[in-house]
């Protein structure tokens, strides 16, 4: 019997540590409704008579209330507690789903995702930040690989037959997959009665300390910040524009297929990877794998009558090992330059450098692709994407100590 404890700790890994099973499930809920309505909102919108402009400020606007929200919630998470932030952020995220169903007029589709955008701000910074709550860090890259692979399952699934079963299921059924964070309200409870440290039926004292601020914590978060940006910015360009870019449909899916299938491995692969070898060694390289791999991309679609499927499919799969693997190292990085106290903040800016830069590489590529061409602004997505490797090769140290985090 005096074993027990350590045969325990012997079979606890990042997946069943205390917390994290709620937290997976939630997660995958909440990316769940977020993945299935991605796509089939502004499809929805242009079944309204809405035009291309109309329907791409669906998820404009869902982006602009998203990053909006991430900067308010770790006040939320000190002032209310991490009960009522989450659950509040499950409900907004879900709920908003089903109404679409009343009506297809873009006013309406707009505010709808307005209020979306809002809870997906406020799952996306809680999760990251209960990751860095959960785990200590000897483990955190393998528990951030573990929350990404929560993440990006659901996106792999949906993102590409979210489209498919509203044409030929009906939206009914994706807009019920849509309401699917409301099944993680659940999960949450239990994971808030981890985090918060006290009984069931508790909210976290609202008057808990702050954590430190200005400068000191936001500025070693810029450098992690600013490489999410570089390969989001391409990976958003990517998710937005290949059905645009290529005239072979069948090609389109099978690279949106493996960019967002590489992403999904690579972004739970290179947590362990961090957590043996640190961060560093793979951000550089990774850099390099991201401009590669948008050359190539912009290389298959010089003429996009006739797409150049080997170096298409090539291209995309290497931004997608690029895109889940920085996602990973940069949060572990976010999370090693501040304190604990200030985790939720560093959530909140890598979170934001994210969707950022998913909006960016939308914005940026769809004007220089109405200007020239596509293979052209891909390669403009390149060179900026290149221009984060000084940073790559920065040594950076930990927050409270002397030893760099790679």
């Amino acid at each position: 019997m005096r074993n027990a404890p350590a045969n325990t700790a012997a079979r606890e890994t990042v997946w069943n540590a205390p917390g994290m099973p709620a937290l997976l499930l939630l997660t995958a809920t909440g990316f769940s409704g977020f993945a299935a309505l991605l796509p089939t909102a502004p499809l929805w919108a242009v079944r309204g008579g809405a035009d291309a402009a109309g329907a791409g400020s669906v998820n404009a606007v869902l982006m602009l209330c998203t990053v909006g929200a991430q900067t308010l919630v770790p006040t939320a998470i000190r002032r209310l507690g991490w009960r009522t932030t989450l659950v509040c952020g499950m409900v907004l995220l879900g709920v908003p789903s089903l109404p679409h169903l009343l009506s297809t007029q873009l006013g309406v589709v707009l505010a709808l995702a307005a209020v979306r955008g809002i809870g997906f701000g406020v799952l996306t910074v809680c999760g990251a930040t209960a990751v860095a709550e959960l785990v200590e860090p000897a483990r955190r890259g393998k528990a951030v690989g573990a929350y990404g692979l929560a993440i990006a399952g659901p996106q792999f699934i949906l993102v590409s037959t979210a489209p498919w079963a509203a044409e030929n299921l009906g939206f009914g059924v994706v807009f019920a997959l849509g309401a699917l964070p409301l099944l993680g309200v659940v999960p949450a409870l239990r994971l808030t009665r981890r985090l918060s440290g006290h009984p069931a039926g508790t909210e976290d004292p609202p008057h808990r300390a702050a954590p430190a601020g200005g400068r000191a914590v936001h500025l070693p978060l810029l450098p992690p910040m600013l490489l999410l940006l570089g390969v989001t910015t391409a990976g958003g360009a990517l998710i937005t524009f290949a059905p645009q870019m290529s005239g072979d449909p069948t090609a389109t899916l099978a690279g949106l297929l493996l960019l967002t299938g590489t992403a999904a491995v690579s972004r739970w692969r290179f947590g362990a990877l961090a957590d043996r070898h640190g961060t560093r060694p793979f951000l550089w390289p990774l850099v390099i794998v991201t401009a590669v791999g948008l050359a190539s991309t912009a290389w298959a679609v010089t003429s996009p009558e006739a797409t150049g499927v080997v170096p298409l499919l090539a291209g995309m799969a290497l931004v997608g090992i690029s895109y889940g693997g920085l996602q990973n190292l940069t949060l572990v990085d976010a999370f090693a330059a501040v304190d604990r106290r200030s985790s939720g903040i560093a959530s909140a800016v890598w979170n934001i450098g994210f969707d950022a830069g998913t909006g960016v590489g939308a914005l940026l590529v769809g004007y220089l692709a109405a200007g020239a061409s596509f293979s052209l602004a891909l390669m403009v997505t390149a060179a900026l994407s290149l221009a984060t490797l000084p940073l790559a090769l920065t040594r950076r140290r930990r927050a409270g100590s002397g030893r760099p985090t790679g």
